[in-house]
C-alpha cells in the first residue's frame, strides 16, 4: 500500500492499514461469495456468517459474559442519548448523569427530554480538567450514565465511581477496546464505531439481559432495545458494510495480541506525547495527569496565533487533522488503536522542530 498520512482525527478515525488492504482485496468478492459485502442481503447465509463471526470475536476480545447481549445498531452513539432513557428509565423514571465534558453534556441535554434527570457529579466547575471530586447518587435511580473518556476535553475516568446497586451505563465510543475492562461493572455499554472499530453509522451496544425489559409505550420500534435483541439487530437492514469492517478490525485486534497488547501500546504512545507536552513551556495540556485520556490528547500553544501555522506545516508533512474541536479550540491528537507508535513519534519530532523554530 502507498504510504498513508498519519491521521489524528477524533472520528471518523484512522483504520489499520492491514484492514484497509483486506477491504480492498475483498471488495469485489467477499469470502468467495461472488458478491461484495456491500451487496449482501443481511438475511442471507453469507452475511449471517460475517455477523456471527464479528460478534464472537468481540465477545472474546472483551470477555463479554453470556448474560449480556451484543447489538449492532444504526444511528451512531448520539441516537443512544434518546434510546437509553426510553428503554431504561422505566422504573422510578429517574436517572443520574455525570457531566465530564462535551459528550456527556449532549447526553444530559437529550436525556432530560425523556426522564427525571439529576446531575450526580460535575466537572464543569473545574473546566473539565479532572473527574468530579464527589458524587450525589440517587439509590432509587434506574441507571447512572457516565462517559469514561471525553473525546474533546481529553478527560478519562481513572476508575468508575461506586454507584451501589444502580447499573452503570457508559458511552465508551472513544475508549472501547483500548484497554481491558470488566464488562460486569456495567449494565450497558454503547460505542459509536468510527473511532476504534470502523466506519461511521454503526453503534455497538452491550447490555445485560435483565435490563431488556422493553421500551416505554410509544417508543419507535427501531429504538426498542428488547425488540432489536429479539431480532438479532435486524428489525430492518442494518449497516452491513460497517458491520463487516468492524469484524475485520476485531480479527486484526486478535492478531495484535488482543486488548491487553493494545493497552500496552496505547500507554506507550500516550506517555510519549504527554512527555513532549509536559517537557516544554511551548505546549500545554490542562488535564490533571491522573485523569488524562489515552486516546485523545488536546493541547495548546503558548502563542495561540501560531495554531494555524502549526496545522499547516503539520499537514505538509502528512500529519493530518490536528485541530482542536470547535467547542474548545487549540490542537488535538487522537491516537486510537490504529495509530502506531511511529505516527506519534513523527508528531513529537515535528512538535520539537516547530518549537525550536518559533518558541
Amino acid at each position: 500500500m502507498t504510504q498513508r498520512a498519519w491521521n489524528f482525527s477524533a472520528g471518523p478515525a484512522m483504520l489499520p492499514g492491514a484492514v484497509i488492504e483486506r477491504i480492498q482485496e475483498e471488495l469485489p468478492d467477499t469470502n468467495g461469495s461472488g458478491m461484495s459485502a456491500m451487496e449482501m442481503s443481511h438475511r442471507g447465509a453469507d452475511f449471517r456468517h460475517i455477523a456471527e463471526a464479528a460478534e464472537a470475536d468481540l465477545r472474546e476480545l472483551m470477555a463479554i459474559p453470556d448474560d449480556y447481549r451484543v447489538l449492532f445498531l444504526q444511528g451512531g452513539a448520539t441516537a443512544l442519548f434518546s434510546v437509553l432513557p426510553l428503554n431504561l428509565a422505566n422504573g422510578s423514571g429517574r436517572a443520574d448523569y455525570v457531566r465530564t465534558g462535551h459528550w456527556s453534556s449532549k447526553a444530559i441535554a437529550e436525556g432530560r427530554r425523556f426522564c427525571q434527570l439529576h446531575i450526580a457529579g460535575d466537572s464543569e466547575e473545574n473546566e473539565y480538567t479532572r473527574v468530579p471530586d464527589d458524587y450525589d447518587f440517587d439509590p432509587g435511580a434506574d441507571y447512572v450514565h457516565v462517559t469514561p473518556n471525553e473525546t474533546i476535553h481529553g478527560l478519562r475516568f481513572p476508575d468508575l465511581p461506586d454507584t451501589g446497586a444502580v447499573p452503570v451505563v457508559a458511552d465508551l465510543s472513544s475508549a472501547i477496546l483500548s484497554e481491558p475492562i470488566n464488562v460486569r461493572d456495567y449494565g450497558l455499554i454503547y460505542a459509536g464505531a468510527q473511532k476504534n472499530i470502523g466506519p461511521a453509522g454503526l453503534c455497538i451496544v452491550i447490555v445485560r439481559e435483565d435490563l431488556l425489559t422493553g421500551a416505554r409505550e410509544g417508543t419507535p420500534a427501531l429504538m426498542d432495545l428488547k425488540a432489536q435483541a429479539g431480532a438479532g439487530s435486524m428489525l430492518n437492514t442494518p449497516p452491513t458494510f460497517a458491520w463487516y469492517v468492524a469484524g475485520l478490525v476485531f480479527q486484526w485486534l486478535k492478531a495484535q495480541g488482543g486488548v491487553e497488547a493494545m493497552a500496552h501500546r496505547n500507554r506507550k504512545k500516550a506517555e510519549l506525547l504527554y512527555g513532549a507536552i509536559d517537557g516544554s513551556d511551548f505546549y500545554r495540556n490542562p488535564v490533571v495527569p491522573a485523569c488524562r485520556s489515552l486516546m485523545n490528547v488536546p493541547f495548546f500553544l503558548a502563542d495561540s496565533a501560531l495554531e494555524d501555522r502549526f496545522k499547516s506545516e503539520a499537514r505538509d508533512l502528512g500529519l493530518l487533522t490536528l485541530g482542536g474541536h470547535r467547542a474548545v479550540g487549540g490542537l488535538r491528537a487522537s491516537i486510537y488503536n490504529a495509530m502506531p507508535l511511529e505516527g506519534v513519534q513523527a508528531l513529537v519530532d515535528f512538535m520539537a522542530d516547530f518549537e525550536r523554530r518559533y518558541g
